[in-house]
C-alpha cells in the first residue's frame, strides 16, 4: 500500500509539473491601421476612411514551454466600421450624397514562438512573441464585398504582474503586419499592385495570461 501511495504520488507530481508548462493569453485592445490615405480625397471621403484606421483588437494564444521559451498557435482579429455621405456624380453631371457604411475585418492565424520569465521567482513578467502566418481581410459596403489573404507577421512585447501563481495581467503592444497584392470583389480578381491594400496595424492591448 505504501509503494502505491508512493507511486501516485510521484505520477501526480510529475503530472503537474508538466501542467506547470501550459500557457493561453487572451488580450483585448485597440488597434491604428498605420496605411497612408490617398491623397486628392475630400474632407468626407478622409473622415469616411479615418474610421477604419482604428478598431478594436483582440488576440488569443496557447504555448507549451521549454523553460523560457514557449512554442504555440496565435490569433488575431482586428474589426473597425465607418458610417458617411460621400458625393458621386451620376450620368447627367450633377452632384449626389449617398449614405454608405463600411465595415472591415481582418484576422491573422499561424505558429507562434514566445520568450518569458514565467517560470523565474519574481512577480513582474516579461513576454515577447513573434508569429509568422496568414493574415486575411474582409471588407463589405453594401452589397459589395472584398477579401483577400497573404503572408502576415505578427509580433509583441508586454510586461505583465503576477496575481498568483497561475495568473499574471498587464499592458502589451504590437505589431500586426502585412500587404494585400490582389483581393476578389463579388468574386472576381482584382490585380492591386498600383495601390496596394496595407494591412499593418499597431495594437495596445490589456493581456491576460493564465498559467499552469
Amino acid at each position: 500500500m505504501i509503494k502505491k501511495l508512493m507511486l501516485l504520488g510521484a505520477i501526480s507530481t510529475s503530472l503537474f509539473s508538466f501542467a506547470q508548462k501550459f500557457s493561453f493569453v487572451p488580450s483585448v485592445g485597440y488597434a491604428w491601421r498605420v496605411a497612408e490615405t490617398p491623397s486628392g480625397l475630400s474632407k468626407q471621403e478622409k473622415d469616411y476612411i479615418k474610421g477604419l484606421k482604428s478598431g478594436l483588437h483582440f488576440d488569443l494564444s496557447a504555448y507549451y514551454h521549454v523553460n523560457n521559451i514557449g512554442i504555440g498557435l496565435k490569433f488575431s482579429n482586428y474589426s473597425a466600421s465607418s458610417n458617411g455621405m460621400l458625393a458621386v456624380g451620376n450620368p447627367y453631371g450633377n452632384t449626389m450624397y449617398v449614405t454608405v457604411s463600411t465595415k472591415d475585418n481582418i484576422t491573422f492565424i499561424g505558429p507562434s514562438i514566445m520568450y518569458s520569465n514565467y517560470n523565474e521567482p519574481t512577480k513582474h513578467k516579461l513576454i515577447l512573441d513573434a508569429a509568422l502566418g496568414v493574415i486575411s481581410y474582409t471588407t463589405k459596403t453594401g452589397n459589395v464585398k472584398g477579401t483577400g489573404s497573404n503572408l502576415g507577421l505578427d509580433a509583441g512585447f508586454g510586461y505583465q504582474y503576477a496575481l498568483s501563481d497561475h495568473l499574471f495581467i498587464g499592458p502589451k503592444l504590437s505589431v500586426t503586419a502585412g500587404t494585400l497584392n490582389k483581393m476578389k470583389i463579388n468574386g472576381t480578381t482584382v490585380d492591386m499592385s498600383d495601390a496596394k491594400e496595407g494591412l499593418t496595424r499597431v495594437s495596445l492591448s490589456g493581456v491576460a495570461t493564465f498559467h499552469f
